[in-house]
């Protein structure tokens, strides 16, 4: 298979950036100018999305997750990782299934299962993800544009503006997602769960929240940082993108982290 798009900045210890559900590596910018003078970053945009190719044969989580290692494994042996969102499935995946490669784990609003369940209260509403699908029938660009407002909803109404604008920045001139490509993660997380695997991973790992995240409840991700034994951080003037409303701050404690 075709390597996933990737780029790469700075020296130092490897660390991984994977993002969400219909963005790609460009919402990295920022992180990475903090934290490429102390790392070597690597951010990568997933199948599909950003300038990476959807390759239809790959049809399974599992399928996916092995293209980011096929991509990693010519440029990294040993890394540290962060996934947000959607990228938290991939990094969980990753984090089970090939634990002696990974040194430090950072999962940011995420969860390990997306919708509710029983003996799984924490997760989202199934009507949202209804109307994700049913809208990206309809009109693809309007979907993506109305995800991204849930994104930074809840937060103080500058930052939301401005958050607003570097998604959508990010979109216009990185590129946005393959239809297929969010099709299918709409359905990873319709029917994913990752609460088994979570038991599986034993590197330190930390969660990181945002106290108005309408996406990935708080609760979620308290509860993900239980079953890990990881740290839980929740940042209180926060949505869906702490990394980008809380920039210094996130920069701070991740390099904090991972260098610790």
């Amino acid at each position: 298979m075709t390597p996933l798009h990737t780029r790469i900045a700075g020296r130092g210890p490897d660390l991984v950036l994977l993002h969400g559900w219909a963005a790609n590596l460009g919402v990295w910018d920022q992180l990475t100018n903090a934290l490429s003078d102390e790392f070597r970053v690597i951010s990568l945009d997933l199948p599909g999305h950003g300038k990476s190719d959807w390759d239809p044969r790959a049809g399974t989580p599992a399928a996916h997750t092995w293209r980011v290692h096929e991509t990693l494994a010519p440029i990294t042996e040993r890394y540290s990782l962060l996934g947000w969102s959607l990228g938290g499935h991939f990094a969980l995946d990753l984090a089970a299934a090939m634990p002696g490669a990974i040194q430090k784990l950072v999962l940011v609003n995420s969860s390990p299962r997306f919708l509710a369940a029983p003996g799984w209260p924490f997760g989202t509403a199934a009507a949202l993800l209804r109307r994700l699908e049913k809208r990206l029938e309809l009109a693809r660009i309007n979907t993506i544009d109305e995800f991204m407002n849930l994104q930074v909803r809840g937060m103080p109404p500058r930052t939301a503006a401005r958050v607003l604008q570097v998604l959508r920045a990010k979109q216009r001139t990185h590129g946005a997602a393959h239809p297929d490509a969010l099709a299918n993660g709409l359905e990873r997380l319709k029917n994913g769960d990752l609460r088994a695997a979570v038991t599986q991973v034993r590197v330190p790992t930390l969660v990181i929240g945002g106290t108005h995240d309408r996406i990935i409840s708080p609760g979620a991700s308290r509860a993900l940082a239980a079953l890990v034994g990881g740290r839980y951080v929740e940042f209180k003037q926060a949505a869906h993108v702490p990394f980008l409303s809380h920039p210094k701050r996130f920069g701070s404690l991740v390099r904090e982290f991972v260098r610790g």
